[in-house]
């Protein structure tokens, strides 16, 4: 997988990784009507036009419907009293997604069993998604607060 070299970063601070990620999102995410949901390597793939802002939309709108479906999951009880571990628990949750289509998808592998460092996507994937659920759980809790 040396296509891939550039996705498992030592240091996930630079923009080169995150631009490629999300253009192979995007690309990926273009190439599904076309009945195209696996792929040997996304990045051999024909590039797509506007792939990196349709990978950024596609990845945040998954994770909008990822917060309306935890919200109606959850309930009013939760919504006017949100505890942290549901939330947190689901986030983690919704890594599955990446893992057993998203990676498969792109040609990493289940799992990203495919890159070159595995375990290293795992974790960041891990820690994103727990951002993601932290991040779920604060903007329930602010909007819970009594004014």
């Amino acid at each position: 997988a040396a296509q891939y070299r550039g996705i498992v970063p030592v240091d996930v601070t630079k923009e080169d990784v995150v631009v490629r990620i999300a253009k192979d999102t995007g690309g990926w995410g273009m190439y599904l009507p076309r009945d195209r949901v696996f792929h040997n390597a996304i990045s051999a793939a024909q590039p797509q036009p506007r792939e990196l802002q349709i990978g950024w939309a596609f990845h945040y709108l998954v994770g909008v419907i990822y917060g309306v479906f935890f919200t109606l999951l959850a309930g009013s009880a939760w919504i006017a009293a949100p505890t942290f571990l549901p939330v947190f628990v689901y986030a983690l949750a919704t890594i599955a997604a990446g893992w057993f289509l998203l990676h498969p998808g792109l040609g990493l592998g289940w799992a990203a069993s495919k890159a070159d460092s595995p375990s290293k996507v795992r974790i960041m994937g891990l820690g994103s998604h727990s951002v993601f659920g932290f991040g779920l759980w604060l903007v329930a809790f602010l909007a819970a607060v009594p004014a």
